[in-house]
């Protein structure tokens, strides 16, 4: 991967960012000491402002990928990984936020516990834990601790652990918090900063249009409908992302947890106008660079000095806010919702702090395995959420609903048939891409056999009482 050299200045400012950054967290930690409901879900207090700042930011991690995926696609990175985002928190706003908050819960989990049964909520617990890997965010933070500093990867990797984890151990979801406020400032500081330079430098519409391959500029980017059908399946991770339900439970009214998330929405449209943007310049600019290194070439050979540290910071910021939940997820996951359930003489929050490093240790292990941003999404997307979703939602729309037993299969089989699918996809050709039977994705196998079960079920319901 390419190294960027940029101005001791710009070091200097990224050092002293990492240092505040720390110094926010552990300050933050202070008060969060022997309170499980504080250290989960900072005592329930988030005000509209906290929440909308820490939903913003952690939704946003992969702005490396979101790079990656602009310099190949295009404008397809919007319709893919920004519109159908937006469609689907605006119904997770107005149809399950406000019902999430009045539960008085504390995870995901604990609402398939509740509803069908220590099995099932188990299996969730595990697939969720899985499913909220931060090792995109830290193969992200990795890789440009690397390239800036010139630093071997593996130095690279435990120096992105300690920055952006060591806080969260002490302080949990409250230190979390209380970091992603000052980083929801960077991230958008540093893009605004590029694109009005890149505009002023370089032109608008006309410059694009002139350096761009004409798929840039196309909806599609040329890689055809079921392509996009299948990111828009993949962005139902909305209804099962358990960073919007740790939200929800931690504001202080449902109302609040509706507001914030409509007005993160208005706030991801800007950014994702900033990065989509920036991204079609940089495949403008550069005609053949690794598409993760985008935005920072970007940042070293267009920004001077000083403002191109702050552009640094931006991406770190983005990637680094993401990282630190994620991780906090996965192991309140751990701890609470897998180790507690099964002893509950157990310390919480010592459990959690223990999931964390098993977490971390996780992630190292699949960044290694598959060390691709979006290839990482797209593995975790299509596992895990066919066998979340139907039995989560129908939690809150009881219609939907099926059996403890139901639910149970629904789970596992969904499971397995993502997973048989993807797998026959690698032995045909290979891990980084693999060639699905029939050009059918792993997604739909896994959903179709979730909905199958429902369906049978409530269509057996329906004969047997007729």
């Amino acid at each position: 991967m390419n190294s960027i050299h940029i101005a001791s200045v710009d070091k200097f400012l990224i050092i002293i960012y990492l240092a505040v950054l720390l110094l926010i967290g552990l300050l933050s930690s202070k008060k969060q000491r022997g309170n499980d409901e504080n250290f989960l879900l900072a005592g329930r207090k988030l005000s509209l402002p906290a929440f909308t700042a820490t939903l913003v930011s952690t939704w946003y991690g992969g702005i490396l990928g979101v790079g990656e995926f602009t310099y190949h696609y295009g404008l397809l990175n919007w319709v893919t990984q920004a519109l159908p985002y937006y469609l689907f928190a605006i119904l997770f706003a107005f149809f399950i936020a406000p019902k999430v908050r009045k539960t008085e819960l504390y995870t995901i989990p604990d609402q398939l516990y509740i509803h069908y049964g220590k099995t099932a909520g188990l299996i969730g617990s595990i697939f969720i834990f899985l499913l909220v890997s931060p090792a995109s965010y830290l193969l992200m933070l990795s890789i440009l601790f690397r390239a800036i500093f010139g630093i071997p990867f593996w130095v690279a990797v435990l120096i992105s652990i300690c920055f952006s984890t060591l806080y969260v151990f002490f302080g949990g979801f409250k230190s979390v918090v209380k970091t992603d406020m000052f980083q929801f400032v960077l991230m958008f500081s540093g893009f605004a900063i590029l694109v009005i330079t890149l505009f002023v430098k370089f032109g608008g519409l006309k410059f694009l249009q002139s350096n761009l391959p004409p798929a840039h500029l196309r909806f599609d980017g040329g890689q055809g409908l079921q392509y996009i059908f299948v990111w828009f399946f993949i962005a139902l991770w909305t209804f099962v992302d358990p960073g919007f339900y740790q939200r929800c439970y931690a504001v202080k009214t449902p109302g609040t947890a509706r507001n914030g998330i409509l007005l993160a929405i208005v706030f991801w449209i800007f950014f994702d106008f900033l990065t989509t943007t920036a991204g079609l310049y940089a495949r403008a600019i550069f005609q053949d660079i690794p598409g993760l290194m985008a935005f920072p070439l970007l940042g070293e050979q267009i920004l001077p000095p000083v403002l191109c540290g702050i552009f640094f910071i931006s991406l770190m910021a983005t990637i680094m806010s993401t990282l630190d939940s994620n991780s906090f997820l996965a192991a309140v996951t751990f701890g609470r919702d897998i180790v507690w359930r099964i002893r509950q003489d157990v310390n919480i929050t010592v459990a959690t702090q223990f999931g964390l490093g098993l977490t971390l240790l996780f992630s190292v292990i699949l960044l290694t395995i598959v060390p691709s941003v979006v290839k990482i999404w797209y593995l975790l997307g299509s596992l895990f959420i066919p066998s979340l979703l139907l039995p989560l939602v129908s939690v809150f729309y009881q219609r939907v609903r099926v059996p403890q037993n139901s639910t149970i299969l629904a789970m596992i089989t969904a499971f397995c048939g993502s997973c048989s699918w993807l797998l026959s996809g690698i032995f045909q050709t290979s891990l980084s891409d693999p060639s699905f039977p029939l050009g059918v994705q792993p997604f739909f196998i896994g959903l179709a056999f979730s909905v199958f079960i429902y369906i049978y079920h409530h269509l057996s319901r329906y004969f047997s009482t007729t």
